[in-house]
């Protein structure tokens, strides 16, 4: 990818289910100046099959005169470990063996991934972080990121992600694992090992994306022949082949299981006293429509991260609303931007009658 930095980091990498990674290489891209203080870092976390090429998928957010410009900000995306955009994965060569990990990668956890950010992080001299996002997976991380470090982020923005993930969570995650698992490929040590089984994982992850609304829109049925092929059937094998196109099984089947550890509260007293730790100021979005990561868990991480702000987003599109609903969510964030500017609390709250109940920014149209 254009643009891309590759960081080294030449020891032992310890991991927090118990293994090793002898070394890590973390993929990374950094649009725009970091300034003599530090003030102006935009530190993006990616989702799931995303990478640091942020511009790209987050083009709506991401760019000349959008919300985060890189003439005014220094924008960080790192692609994530057990990814397949160039950090250290599945398909890397393990030095100690000289030959690609494939299944003998170890378990990573999104901590891991957080401690390895750090670590580039204080390679890249930056002290302290003015902003923090990320959706879904990325959420994940930026949550966790904060707790483990009050003091270093500034402003956090959570969009379309949770604290715990849930039984339901993981349930979609095994079903796409058990796909891969079917396929007769998937026990080779080849780069395209489980491959056809990673298209049939996709197309059930995008269920769990989109919702029943979102695909009697998009995907609705026309008035044709029994010799014609349903839209929805086309849309779900497109799906897999263009995922197939850039992504590979290990890396699918790994980021899974990373997505299932996510816990804040794990060895911290519980979800609740872990997010009572952060210090930054917090923004949380939700979408009504998301079935993968319901609104309720927003609205719980509104509720005990101390001041947060808690914003509802109206989207056809579910989970991926995230990486779509771009006008959206920039509208909510500078709303959000300008209150905290003036050091003052949101004044509308759709809960305001419930004190147990999380505060609302602003309602869209």
């Amino acid at each position: 990818m254009l643009n891309t930095s590759i960081f080294k980091h030449h020891a032992p990498f310890k991991l927090e289910a118990g293994g090793v990674l002898p070394e890590v290489e973390l993929a990374y891209q950094a649009l725009g100046q970091l300034n003599t203080d530090c003030s102006n870092v935009i530190w993006v976390c990616h989702a799931f099959t995303g990478s640091q090429d942020v511009a790209d998928w987050w083009q709506g957010l991401v760019g000349k005169g959008k919300l985060f410009d890189p003439e005014q900000y220094f924008i960080i995306c790192v692609n994530v470990l057990g990814s397949h955009y160039g950090s250290t994965g599945p398909l890397s060569i393990n030095p100690e063996t000289g030959d690609p990990y494939f299944h003998t990668f170890p378990t990573i956890t999104i901590r891991d991934i957080v401690n390895s950010f750090d670590l580039l992080r204080e390679h890249l001299g930056i002290s302290k972080i003015k902003t923090c996002v990320g959706g879904s997976l990325g959420g994940q991380q930026a949550v966790e990121w904060a707790i483990s470090q009050p003091e270093l982020i500034e402003n956090l923005i959570l969009i379309a992600t949770n604290a715990q993930h849930s039984p339901w969570g993981i349930a979609f995650n095994e079903s796409q694992r058990m796909s891969i698992e079917v396929d007769p490929t998937w026990t080779e040590s080849h780069p395209l090992a489980g491959i056809n089984g990673m298209k049939a994982a996709r197309a059930t992850a995008l269920i769990s994306y989109r919702n029943y609304e979102t695909y009697g829109v998009t995907q609705a049925r026309r008035e044709e022949g029994l010799d014609k092929t349903y839209r929805a059937v086309t849309y779900q094998r497109y799906q897999g082949e263009k995922l197939a196109q850039r992504f590979n099984a290990f890396s699918y089947y790994v980021l899974s299981q990373v997505m299932d550890s996510q816990d804040v509260g794990r060895g911290r007293g519980g979800v609740i006293n872990a997010l009572g730790q952060v210090k930054a100021k917090t923004l949380v979005m939700g979408i009504k429509s998301d079935a993968l990561f319901p609104i309720n868990e927003q609205e719980f991480l509104a509720k005990h991260i101390p001041d947060a702000t808690f914003q509802a987003l109206d989207s056809l599109y579910g989970h991926d609303g995230f990486l779509i609903e771009n006008e959206l969510i920039t509208k909510a964030i500078k709303i959000w931007q300008k209150f905290i500017k003036l050091d003052v609390n949101p004044m509308y709250s759709f809960f305001k009658a419930l004190e147990d109940r999380p505060r609302t920014l602003v309602a869209h149209d």
